[in-house]
């Protein structure tokens, strides 16, 4: 397990949000990113993760392509990285700094409504 402390490993995820092009981060609305150590039981549930399986990122939200008329004054989408998995499964810091960056844009596609097989067509895992 390679080990960062939390502040480091923050910046890792906003650096990851920085990278992606300003076309896209101009579209992202009502949604925050934060950091967890452990996904939850009831995460870990709500996103299908069998047990003894890991959770390295999870969107919880309304995508942008679901979002309607009706759309507003709702609580924001939450992007969560967890991070202890991350570390777990992290060879070095320049792994664990792709695998930060990789977690982070796979959520941000669940954001815009990019589904789990939508990303597996297009090679994203």
């Amino acid at each position: 397990m390679y080990n960062v402390d939390e502040e480091r490993f923050v910046e890792l995820v906003r650096s990851a949000v920085e990278s992606i092009p300003e076309e896209l981060k101009a579209h992202m609305e009502n949604v925050d990113i934060v950091v967890q150590d452990w996904p939850s039981g009831e995460q870990m549930r709500r996103a299908g993760v069998p047990t003894g399986n890991i959770l390295l990122g999870l969107y919880e939200g309304i995508p942008r392509t679901a979002r309607g008329v009706w759309y507003g004054q709702v609580v924001p989408d939450k992007i969560t990285i967890f991070r202890l998995p991350l570390l777990q499964i992290a060879m070095d810091y320049d792994d664990l700094q792709e695998r930060v960056r990789h977690t982070v844009i796979h959520e941000i596609a669940h954001h815009f409504g990019i589904s789990d097989n939508r990303l597996l067509e297009l090679g994203a895992y």
